[in-house]
């Protein structure tokens, strides 16, 4: 184990040792390869992904405006639902109107014939104490009256 060690800490040194013998234009040299190779494949990359990202914005605007016209049905909905419901009521408003108009009606006549069986009860009661004080006239006149003292009389 401990020559494994050993032979570790070795090549830790070589590979130490290449880098410290390498110059300043073998750097650039190799950085120009590396990115003269890997360069146009990261720019086409790049391309494809803004492309990406604006395909990804065109479908979320559309999308945005399926939600809202989803939107815009349901509440076409709604809007076809108050109106059923506002028909059923109107009916039921016009059912209650014909229905105050009967009964306005009905009191109507009501009166006019409680009106009427008032005056008519009235002219009975008139006509009874018409007659009552006729009987009670004539009543009076076959009472007997007494006959008047007169000053030829002998008491």
């Amino acid at each position: 184990m401990e020559r494994q060690e050993e032979e570790e800490e070795e090549e830790v040194c070589r590979v130490l040792e290449d880098v410290m013998c390498v110059d300043q234009q073998t750097v650039e040299r190799l950085t120009d390869g590396f990115l003269s190779h890997y360069l146009p494949e990261l720019c086409s990359s790049k391309q494809a992904l803004q492309e990406l990202t604006q395909n990804q914005v065109i479908l979320l605007d559309t999308l945005e405006q399926e939600v809202t016209k989803f939107r815009e049905c349901n509440a076409t909905i709604d809007l076809n639902a108050l109106f059923t419901e506002a028909k059923v009521y109107h009916s039921k408003l016009l059912n209650i109107r014909r229905e105050m108009i009967a009964l306005h009606d009905k009191t109507s006549r009501l009166k006019k014939r409680a009106l009427k069986l008032q005056q008519h009860k009235q002219k009975e009661d008139l006509e009874r104490e018409q007659r009552r004080e006729r009987e009670q006239e004539r009543e009076r006149r076959l009472i007997a009256k007494p006959a008047k003292r007169s000053d030829a009389e002998p008491q």
